[in-house]
């Protein structure tokens, strides 16, 4: 799709930016990093964080345009026919996950695999993958992969935020009437807000019914996730010394995310925590 809004056979495309990670990692930032912002810091990062200008420089290099357009919110860790209880059970699996989140797990000795949604059902079913995430309870459900992989982990740390992209070729975008590329850019926040609000409605709905229908909700082993931790910031080191353009956004981006956790700690993360205690009566 990329190249082909590139080469001008279309005019634009609409995607997740890190299908493109084999071009460069820096194609990463415009959907998600491991361990990386979650669904409000990432858009207070593109819209008011100086992370569009950032990626927008990026893209210019590709001969696009780019627009934010659509948010999955936070991920589910996916379905898995076997329990996973240690680090040691992740050896070997093969386990169809997108973006930068397989470069991580590979260094768990988890083999990554690239599968389109329409075949993983029938991937699981017969075995061929081990363990499958596409995006959450309302999306997974419609795949049915609750009928072959019961159990159902939290979180997916890989996409703890996921925007979608559309992408502009250059002569296409300079075409449009500055007033239809503002409405452009309108419509595009509005169908972000949208899409998230659409996510936070229907997810907890579609997770309930698979609860109910069987589905076995599992939390990442801590030893997992502190596994995987140090082994994304090895990766981010390594892309920053083979990627310019990593190099380039990756500091601003990683202070925003620490600036960004610490206002969670004093202020978000606390209110929702006391929400969530089993002694809070909600009137």
């Amino acid at each position: 799709m990329l190249d082909a809004v590139q080469s001008g056979t279309v005019d634009a495309g609409h995607t997740a930016s890190y299908f493109y990670i084999g071009k460069d990692p820096a194609f990463g930032f415009g959907t998600a990093l491991p361990f990386g912002l979650n669904t409000r810091a990432q858009n207070a990062w593109i819209y008011e964080g100086g992370g569009e200008k950032l990626l927008q420089e990026f893209y210019d290099g590709y001969g696009v345009n780019h627009l934010v357009v659509g948010q999955t919110s936070a991920q589910m860790a996916g379905w898995y026919r076997h329990e996973i209880k240690s680090a040691e059970d992740l050896k070997g699996l093969k386990f169809r996950v997108g973006g930068l989140g397989g470069a991580v797990l590979s260094k768990a000795g988890v083999v990554p695999q690239q599968l389109a949604a329409g075949d993983l059902y029938s991937a699981l079913e017969k075995g061929v993958i081990d363990a499958a995430e596409f995006v959450g309870p309302a999306d997974d459900e419609r795949l049915g992969l609750h009928k072959v992989a019961r159990y159902y982990y939290v979180p997916g740390w890989w996409e703890g935020a996921a925007h979608l992209s559309l992408f502009v070729g250059r002569k296409a975008w300079a075409a449009l009437p500055p007033m239809y590329q503002q409405a452009l850019r309108t419509a595009a926040m509005e169908a972000t807000a949208w899409s998230t609000a659409k996510y936070d409605v229907s997810n907890p709905q579609a997770l309930r019914r698979l609860i109910a229908g069987g589905a076995l909700l599992r939390a990442v082993p801590r030893t997992v996730t502190t596994a995987a931790f140090k082994a994304a910031g090895e990766l981010y080191d390594e892309y920053q010394a083979k990627s310019p353009a990593f190099k380039k956004i990756y500091p601003a981006w990683a202070r925003f995310r620490e600036e960004q956790v610490r206002w969670t700690q004093f202020c978000e993360a606390p209110f929702d925590s006391t929400l969530a205690a089993p002694v809070t009566r909600r009137p």
